[in-house]
């Protein structure tokens, strides 16, 4: 049950989105990004995402469209508009997807928080039935073996999606064009290239107010931020 704040939120969160898809359908893209990011921030949902990447999309913000699309995605995989929207960008703007190791690649399967759920349950079941007859003295079944290892075999499963989660969470967008790739993180470091809007990136440390990447060809540094996560908010 939502509490009062809870449900205020949720007003809002849907009087924002409403706004924005007004705004969206006047072409003013500026205010339409700007109430769906605000509708997403209070109200995180797939739907909304999708339209902020459009929104930003129609403005000429690729990074911030290309990362919308992915929170979109992260939120709810099943989403057809947002993985289209992604291939469209990226044909158009000559972008890679992301290098995702085999447990990331089905970590995409189901929304983020699903995993967490399935283990947990899954986990939890088996305990319970290999525990529970004998403190209830129930005489033991073979169905209470098999739900056991059916729980447990669930659990042992769902662990490698689950991590990752955990390290896709460290997967960004660049945000800017023309990102320069640092030696060092300093301003007047060596530029070794510079990174196009809406480019993959994976964190892996921070600095000050730069950022250590790892892009799917080199690793350097970047200002902090130009680099939108997955998991971060709206």
């Amino acid at each position: 049950m939502l509490s009062i704040a809870g449900a205020r939120a949720v007003s809002v969160a849907e009087a924002l989105f409403q706004q924005g898809a007004r705004a969206y359908a006047e072409g003013t893209y500026p205010l339409a990004a700007e109430a769906f990011r605000e509708s997403a921030r209070l109200e995180p949902a797939a739907g909304t995402l999708q339209n902020l990447g459009n929104a930003e999309w129609q403005r000429g913000r690729a990074g911030h469209a290309v990362l919308a699309w992915e929170q979109a995605l992260w939120l709810h995989p099943f989403n057809a508009p947002a993985r289209n929207n992604l291939a469209f960008a990226r044909r158009t703007a000559y972008l890679e997807s992301p290098n995702l190791r085999w447990y990331e690649v089905i970590s995409t399967w189901l929304p983020m928080n699903a995993w967490a759920w399935i283990a947990g349950f899954s986990f939890w079941l088996s305990v319970g039935m290999g525990v529970l007859p004998g403190v209830l003295r129930w005489n033991k079944a073979s169905w209470h073996q098999l739900v056991a290892a059916l729980g447990l075999a669930v659990f042992l499963l769902s662990l490698p999606a689950h991590a990752g989660v955990n390290t896709r969470a460290r997967l960004g967008f660049i945000l800017e064009k023309d990102t320069p790739l640092r030696l060092t993180p300093t301003a007047e470091a060596q530029v070794v290239t510079r990174l196009a809007a809406g480019e993959p990136a994976r964190l892996v440390r921070e600095r000050g107010r730069y950022a250590l990447v790892r892009t799917n060809r080199q690793l350097g540094w970047i200002e902090r931020d130009t680099l939108g996560l997955l998991a971060s908010k709206p």
